[in-house]
């Protein structure tokens, strides 16, 4: 026996979405099914406004709801420090800590020759103009310590550092053991960013 067609359709929608396997999607299915009507109803308001009420800012390249968004709008921004990240998640993250105050730039993801992204199709070429067009001094490069976050940040210190101008500063994220954790459990590479990044007291 099949689903009605109705409920098909939806598990199939959902079977489309990252890390969604056809019993997962029949889950969600089956869990909105038991909602109220005004529960849907907002549901579906919301996927709905999801393509009408996001922009992408035209300076960082994130997704928000105004353009230029609020942090590029915002002039007590350091404009000379640009902060470099594959995603829009990436840039909320370091915002939320409240410890930096430059600009931010979305590169739209990172190299992976595996996927087929190569550096042509990431957000680069806005990057060089924006430090241009900002006397930028320092570019920090806060991407994910994996392969195609290294091969990315390689990439752009390589393209960044003759492009420059004089005194510019290109910095990554520093790397090592997370408050709370035992050495004895820490993987190889962690242990060896910890002890090559380690700081002075």
């Amino acid at each position: 026996m099949k689903y009605p067609s109705s409920i098909q359709n939806l598990i199939n929608h959902f079977s489309q979405l990252p890390t969604v396997g056809p019993k997962t999607a029949e889950r969600y299915v089956f869990y909105l099914l038991r909602q109220s009507p005004e529960f849907l109803q907002k549901f579906a308001q919301g996927l709905a406004e999801l393509k009408e009420k996001i922009v992408v800012c035209q300076n960082c390249l994130a997704i928000a709801e105004s353009n230029p968004c609020a942090i590029c709008s915002d002039n007590k921004r350091d404009k000379t420090k640009i902060c470099v990240v594959a995603d829009t998640r990436d840039m909320l993250a370091i915002e939320n800590i409240k410890q930096y105050n430059g600009l931010y730039h979305v590169l739209g993801g990172v190299i992976n020759m595996v996927e087929g992204i190569k550096p042509e199709q990431l957000n680069i070429q806005q990057l060089t103009d924006k430090i241009k067009q900002n006397n930028a001094k320092e570019i920090i490069l806060a991407l994910n310590p994996d392969l195609e976050g290294e091969t990315t940040a390689m990439y752009l210190a390589k393209l960044l550092k003759p492009s420059g101008q004089d005194g510019i500063k290109i910095t990554r994220l520093a790397k090592g053991l997370p408050m709370g954790a035992d050495l004895e459990y820490a993987d190889e590479i962690t242990l060896i960013n910890a002890l090559k990044y380690r700081i002075n007291l």
